[in-house]
């Protein structure tokens, strides 16, 4: 199939895990994708995975300036934009005694401040029609100890999505979100401090998971797909929640 075809898409946070499985999936549609990362060797991965056409940048999802640069960069390439896949986030967890302002701002700088600040930049070079898709979390419904931060900031981008499909369906720009719930992505390797820690909390994160097992990347890249397609045409700030029955049984 080339649902994508002739469509030019940007992923951020796209040289791991679902960003990184979603630019695949993109290419095999037909589109042309740019993807954004920080890790300089997910950055040359991802280049060897995707091939030469894509446009791999080094942009901080937290950086209001960095957003600009980006949309720059999307301008100079291809002119115009059909697609954003609004990716990229970090998932930091603690008891609430344990947080401070830093680890707080820096959350939300990444998960929320940076990417609301790329919509805007991206205004100017969105094609007409286009489609903003954004990634939240089933966290932004469940009550998950330790998750406080890391939930406010799923529930405020899942905010987004449903008030920016609002004001910005006037210029035919569809916005709409994917909540997923556990995925086994490099994300999750990283929750605890050591492998004994991370093998632990990924076994109770399963526990919670009614289907009994992750999602996987792909499962989550399908259904950032469809919304960006025509298929997805008469969605508009709606949710895809792909959690495994988590929030509902």
């Amino acid at each position: 199939m080339a649902r994508l075809s002739n469509k030019t898409a940007l992923i951020t946070g796209g040289t791991s895990g679902i960003g990184l499985e979603t630019a695949r999936r993109f290419i095999e549609e037909g589109a042309r994708v740019i993807v954004t990362g920080t890790n300089p060797d997910n950055i040359a991965e991802a280049q060897r995975v995707l091939g030469p056409d894509a446009l791999v940048l080094k942009a901080d999802a937290g950086d209001v300036a960095a957003q600009k640069g980006v949309a720059d960069a999307v301008k100079a390439r291809f002119g115009t934009l059909d697609i954003a896949f609004l990716n990229a986030g970090i998932a930091d967890f603690g008891p609430v005694e344990q947080w401070t302002e830093a680890a707080f701002d820096r959350s939300f700088a990444i998960n929320v401040k940076g990417p609301y600040f790329l919509v805007q930049a991206l205004l100017p070079v969105l094609a007409n029609p286009a489609s903003i898709v954004l990634n939240t979390s089933i966290n932004a419904h469940l009550g998950m100890p330790g998750s406080s931060i890391y939930a406010a900031t799923k529930a405020a981008f899942l905010s987004m999505a449903r008030t920016l499909s609002g004001e910005l369906v006037g210029r035919d720009i569809r916005v709409n979100a994917v909540s997923p719930g556990p995925v086994r992505t490099p994300l999750h390797d990283r929750l605890g401090s050591t492998p004994e820690e991370n093998a632990a909390i990924g076994d109770a994160i399963k526990a919670q998971i009614p289907l009994g097992r992750y999602g996987h990347s792909k499962e989550i890249a399908d259904a950032v797909v469809f919304l960006a397609s025509d298929e997805g045409g008469f969605a508009l700030g709606t949710e895809i929640i792909l959690d495994g029955g988590m929030a509902t049984l």
